[in-house]
């Protein structure tokens, strides 16, 4: 093993492979390692210029004399330690070549191996390497594993979206891929004070093991990832953002009410809940019009039977203060209109083998490409032309993992490459293509609803859902989860489904009261968005028009389609969610400036409560406010843990408390217990 220094740049040369370790942005390093004779190029989230930063960098000559050598007792052993120091992160490459990260000589990270030792002895005859590269028989790729100790006591936060209830992934085995309701964005903030970012969109599996940290995917050109040291959490998703960027300012209107429901399904439905709402007083900045308004997947427009005039359906909306989003799918039908210029121009995810076809749901169909800057383009210009065109500005990008049947992530392949190296790119192509597209129009207040990400896609106003989750308190409890993973994972524009999406039977007591719970808590999201098909289902007016089958829909799922008792808490929350406009508009410029999460865990603002580490269930919206929703049905109460280092007012009953302890607070149904910070007030009750 050599070293040679290039620049700002350390590379040891360890046969068979080549490692890099260089200084990115503030306080950080990334680390790069291949086995191939030139370094691939890709940085894939880190895209964004960081600020120069100079290394130093020392190698030193160290002594390694083993008193137990048995054979030669006492001989001089020395060995090379290469220090790159970073601001406040320090990489020490050991004579063995494997790499530990420090802060002021702690430990922040370091490599797992258990095997030879610089003389070239088993220390250990695990034989285990810290990093595994194995060429792929065949092929032009390897197989990766990367390996870290594990500490104890570490707690690990962010990683994307998973329908789990683990705030803390610390035991969790977490799949590299996107489903429908699951987003994997690599980036985690730890507990011992350093973030960590896995830079490659590969599938692949991490187990934050008790024994030891494992990454590993079947096939990449490289190893690559970022590590970034901070006194405390802000510092880190700080510096973490500025490497992947930062998402624009939230429009104003993405900080309303949006309505929606599975399905509207003709104009004169859209226009009349419009109506309603307004006749009612209530606000309401954006409604959606789901899917399946267009004659086939992949037409792009909407169907002239069920929308005789869309373009003065968008202009009675605008008139009343209502945006329009429309539903995109990247499925193309056969049949489709845009079908062949597609085809001929290789913007479809191709198979690895057999038929091309990936869907028969309502009709044959295949993906759009969202990897492909051409595929990109042509999306663009044909949502442009036949949406863009009548006044729409905001699009719902649905289906962006994108949803396979089934997930057999070898059978694909995009534009940049096999879906094994780099399936995890999609929903940042689909957003992507929409942002440069209205910013090249000129465009500044774009907003996307997208039901994916991953690292780096908050720089393109996508605004992630978490997918079609389940009715009940469980699946509550899990988004509070998943949203907070989102926001720890640099994702800070995010929503759910209010009352979730599948299962919820309109007329059910039990459901109406999760609806109640649900909706109350989501005044207190990022993105406040009514959504559902709700059961049971209307039977279908026409089963085809034209030979081409016409999807239903679901029950009503307005503020008033519920009884009496519910419209008059839900609407109670759309004007607490008004109220409330101006703080938010101070959150999202925050997330916005510095990459700081909407919604985030007690210790992201206290992180010297050793308390705040490991309670879930409650959270901050923004600085001042501490929100506890209610997850079981039927309660009536609820306990609270108040983090240490402020003190609190309970916003129902005015009663303050010192931080630092559980209170029991009243939770009665149209209440979600709110806390304010210190000496800051709203009007919520």
């Amino acid at each position: 093993m050599k070293y040679s220094i290039q620049g700002s740049r350390l590379v040891i040369h360890r046969q068979p492979m080549q490692i890099w370790i260089e200084p990115w942005g503030p306080n950080s390093l990334r680390v790069r390692a291949s086995c191939e004779t030139e370094m691939d190029p890709h940085d894939w989230a880190l895209s964004e210029p960081v600020p120069r930063t100079q290394s130093q960098i020392d190698i030193r000559t160290v002594d390694m004399t083993d008193p137990w050598n048995r054979q030669n007792p006492g001989k001089k052993a020395e060995g090379e330690e290469a220090h790159i120091v970073n601001g406040g992160i320090e990489a020490v490459v050991s004579p063995e070549g494997w790499i530990s990260f420090r802060h002021e000589n702690k430990v922040l990270l370091e490599e797992y191996w258990r095997t030879r030792d610089h003389l070239n002895r088993y220390t250990v005859p695990l034989r285990m390497e810290a990093r595994e590269m194995k060429p792929v028989p065949g092929t032009d790729s390897w197989s990766l594993v990367a390996r870290f100790e594990a500490k104890e006591q570490e707690k690990i936060f962010g990683m994307g979206q998973y329908q789990d209830a683990q705030l803390d992934k610390k035991g969790s085995i977490l799949e590299l891929a996107h489903r429908n309701s699951q987003a994997s964005v690599p980036f985690y903030v730890s507990s011992l004070g350093y973030g960590f970012l896995w830079n490659n969109p590969a599938v692949g599996t991490v187990t934050f093991g008790k024994n030891r940290t494992e990454w590993s995917v079947a096939s990449t050109r490289k190893l690559d990832y970022f590590v970034t040291w901070g006194d405390t959490p802000a510092q880190i998703m700080a510096q973490y953002t500025l490497a992947t960027g930062r998402s624009p300012m939230m429009p104003d209107y993405g900080m309303g009410y949006w309505q929606c429901k599975l399905r509207y399904r003709t104009q004169e439905e859209v226009l009349a809940v419009a109506r309603e709402h307004k006749r009612r007083g209530l606000p309401m900045d954006v409604i959606v019009i789901d899917f399946f308004h267009w004659p086939l997947q992949g037409d792009y427009c909407f169907d002239s039977r069920c929308f005789p005039d869309p373009r003065a359906m968008v202009e009675e909306l605008k008139a009343m203060g209502i945006r329009t989003v429309v539903s995109v799918w990247p499925t193309v039908d056969e049949r489709s209109v845009n079908y062949g210029t597609m085809e001929e121009n290789g913007m479809f995810v191709r198979p690895e083998r057999g038929v091309s076809t990936f869907s028969t749901w309502m009709g044959p169909s295949r993906l759009y490409d969202a990897t492909n800057p051409e595929a990109q383009k042509f999306l663009w210009e044909t949502c442009r032309k036949n949406y863009g065109s009548l006044g729409i500005e905001n699009y719902w990008l649905d289906e962006a993992e994108p949803e396979y049947g089934p997930y057999d992530y070898d059978h694909y392949r995009y534009w940049a490459g096999p879906s094994l190296q780099v399936s995890n790119l999609y929903p940042v192509g689909y957003a992507k293509g929409f942002y440069e597209g209205q910013r090249a129009d000129g465009k500044e207040d774009i907003l996307s609803l997208i039901r994916c990400a991953w690292a780096g896609s908050q720089k393109y106003a996508a605004l992630t859902w978490s997918g079609d989750i389940h009715s009940s308190f469980r699946s509550m409890r899990e988004q509070l989860q998943a949203g907070l993973s989102m926001g720890m994972a640099g994702i800070p524009w995010w929503t759910c489904d209010i009352g979730g999406f599948l299962g919820g039977d309109a007329n059910d007591p039990h459901f109406r009261e999760l609806l109640v719970r649900w909706f109350a808590w989501a005044a207190f999201l990022p993105v406040f968005r009514m959504h559902g098909e709700r059961q049971p289902w209307y039977e279908r007016d026409t089963v085809y028009i034209d030979g081409v089958e016409q999807l239903s829909s679901g029950q009503d799922n307005e503020v008033w389609s519920f009884g009496d008792d519910v419209y008059q808490v839900l609407s109670r929350y759309l004007f607490i969610r008004e109220r409330m406009r101006p703080y938010i508009r101070e959150t999202m410029l925050a997330a916005h400036t510095s990459g700081a999460p909407v919604i985030r865990p007690l210790f992201y603002n206290f992180p010297d409560d050793p308390l705040a580490w490991s309670t879930e269930d409650v959270y901050l919206f923004g600085d001042r406010l501490l929100v506890a929703p209610v997850f079981e049905d039927g309660a009536r109460e609820r306990k609270v843990y108040l983090p240490a280092g402020a003190e609190w007012t309970d916003a129902y009953t005015g009663k303050t408390y010192a931080g630092g302890q559980c209170v029991t607070v009243p939770a009665p149904l149209d209440v979600i217990p709110v806390f304010f910070r210190d000496n800051f007030r709203l009007e919520i009750y």
